[in-house]
């Protein structure tokens, strides 16, 4: 009996770290790879370097960014994005 009470404090403190860390964590990816599944060509996006850019062009695992007054042209892995600044429905229903 002694012995199964001298474990209760820890296996309170793991059920806390579980719940203040794991569980907002998992919620957290959820949220990214959905807005990384719903990218669209011509929403604008900054990546996790801070460069902001139009997308051009969509694939399986990476984006093409265009950005600056050069309109220069950028390969990007998905993974690289932060953000998504302005959606491309929200550009349709303003029109």
């Amino acid at each position: 009996m002694q012995q199964w009470a001298s474990m209760i404090p820890i296996i309170v403190i793991l059920v806390l770290f579980y719940l203040i860390i794991f569980i907002p964590e998992s919620r957290r990816k959820k949220k990214y790879n959905q807005m990384l599944n719903d990218l669209k060509v011509n929403d604008e996006i900054m990546t996790k370097g801070g460069i902001m850019g139009k997308i051009i062009n969509i694939k399986d695992d990476y984006i093409i960014l265009e950005s600056g007054p050069d309109r220069a042209r950028i390969k990007l892995s998905k993974n690289g994005i932060s953000t998504v600044l302005s959606s491309n429905n929200e550009n349709v229903e303003s029109k």
